[in-house]
């Protein structure tokens, strides 16, 4: 069985569990990526994408369950919604809004996103954020309605964020977790909990596989 710890964000408690060594072989997946066709993402992601090898969610979805029994009390069946290679590579004074803003993927406890770190010289990892208007770390169904209207006012009368990818405090949310990312390692966290990947100001953003920041992001449902 793969080691690997739960610890928790911020003053909500959520659980994240952070997995070294995750997959058997990286330096076989960052070949797969670099031989991969990566293009522009949708829904938000300031990168691109690309197609996983036909094994990887075979090899690591034994471990993603034994890990979400034990960090998220949730044993049922894992159900892949989204997954691919993903580089951020979107220059900072290109961003959309919400890319610049800490963001959640979903609303529900049984959602589950995980984070696979490829670079082998670490760079960015993923941060946690906690609303200051409403004091919220997660957002899910029930929080949902109240946290946007929020956000869509203080953005309507206090003007968007700067261009630039949202790094530690600022004026509308507070950072209250930094996980640093390291090669081989995976995160796993709730999908509702507020969230943004760490992107320094001096990140190279490159699309190449070879050179950028090379992950492995999927969303998971699980039972």
């Amino acid at each position: 069985m793969t080691a690997f710890r739960v610890e928790s964000i911020g003053a909500d408690a959520q659980p994240l569990a952070i997995v070294d060594d995750f997959a058997p072989d990286p330096d076989a997946l960052r070949r797969s990526a670099g031989a991969a066709g990566f293009v522009p993402a949708l829904h938000h992601y300031p990168g691109v994408r690309a197609e996983l090898p036909a094994d990887y969610l075979s090899n690591q979805l034994p471990v993603i369950a034994a890990v979400a029994a034990q960090a998220f009390g949730r044993s049922g069946p894992v159900s892949v919604v989204d997954a691919s290679f993903s580089i951020v590579s979107t220059p900072a004074d290109a961003l959309s809004i919400p890319q610049r803003l800490p963001h959640v993927d979903a609303f529900t406890a049984d959602r589950i996103a995980l984070v696979h770190y490829l670079s082998p010289e670490d760079g960015d990892g993923t941060a946690f954020y906690r609303h200051r208007a409403t004091g919220f770390e997660r957002v899910d169904a029930a929080r949902r309605d109240l946290f946007f209207r929020h956000l869509d006012t203080e953005i309507r009368y206090g003007g968007p964020p700067p261009p630039g990818y949202v790094l530690g405090d600022t004026p509308l949310f507070e950072c209250v977790r930094s996980e640093p990312a390291r090669y081989n390692r995976a995160l796993l966290y709730r999908s509702w909990s507020l969230h943004s990947g760490a992107i320094s100001p001096d990140s190279r953003l490159s699309a190449d596989p070879g050179a950028g920041r090379l992950t492995v992001t999927a969303f998971l449902s699980i039972g």
